[in-house]
């Protein structure tokens, strides 16, 4: 199983003129740590995260550094200033980012993100954004292994996913960054979190409707808005 298996296609992302307000609010409504900076032709720019945030809180209320040590390191210390104060997306975003393939096995994907303590990276193809692998895709991939090994998805049911994918995200409340999903002979699991009961059956109900779905079951909790999803 590889990254285009399990990943999120419908992806959530800012561009490098938004503002960190816009950010901020995307985040809490999409219940992610992380959003990808995207040019108008879906190349990834740079990667906003909750570090990004925290850090610019903290610098921004940091005392004023020693004069000797400014003069030294002059540069570090304004571009420290800019991160902390400005409201620029371009100006406070990460844009050395980790990223893997669409062919990235799951194992490697797994591997990069607990060696790099990051929890979500975004897959590319030639340099477009593709998608979206984050921790809990791959915990849900791992609940559908068999013996320690996990599926190898039919062409029939990648065409599926994608398509499942598509029609959640039409449905009130569904949100496909808080959704994942994994599709076998037409058969249907989603996970995640939803705003209540009603988005939950929303949710089922826009799968169910998927010409080639033969059964759907959804595994879905509330969680509070300030709780970023893994």
């Amino acid at each position: 199983m590889r990254a285009k298996d399990i990943m999120t296609t419908n992806i959530v992302s800012v561009s490098e003129e938004g503002s960190i307000d816009q950010a901020v609010e995307l985040m809490l409504d999409n219940r992610i740590s992380a959003i990808p900076v995207l040019d108008d032709d879906k190349r990834l720019l740079g990667l906003i995260s909750e570090g990004d945030l925290m850090r610019r809180m903290r610098d921004g209320q940091a005392q004023r550094r020693s004069w000797w040590l400014e003069l030294l390191s002059s540069e570090g210390a304004a571009l420290d200033y800019m991160k902390a104060r400005s409201e620029l997306v371009a100006d406070v975003m990460t844009r050395n980012v980790i990223t893997v393939d669409e062919d990235t096995k799951v194992e490697d994907i797994a591997l990069t993100l607990e060696q790099n303590r990051i929890k979500r990276v975004p897959v590319t193809k030639d340099g477009i954004a593709v998608g979206v692998v984050s921790r809990a895709d791959l915990i849900q991939a791992l609940a559908l292994s068999r013996n320690g090994r996990l599926p190898v998805p039919k062409l029939e049911d990648e065409t599926l996913r994608r398509q499942v994918l598509n029609a959640i995200s039409t449905a009130p409340g569904g949100s496909v960054s808080s959704v994942s999903l994994q599709v076998e002979n037409g058969s249907v699991t989603i996970w995640g979190t939803a705003e209540g009961e009603a988005v939950k059956q929303a949710i089922r109900v826009a799968a169910e409707n998927v010409d080639g779905v033969r059964s759907v079951q959804v595994y879905m909790d509330k969680v509070p808005p300030w709780v970023y999803g893994i």
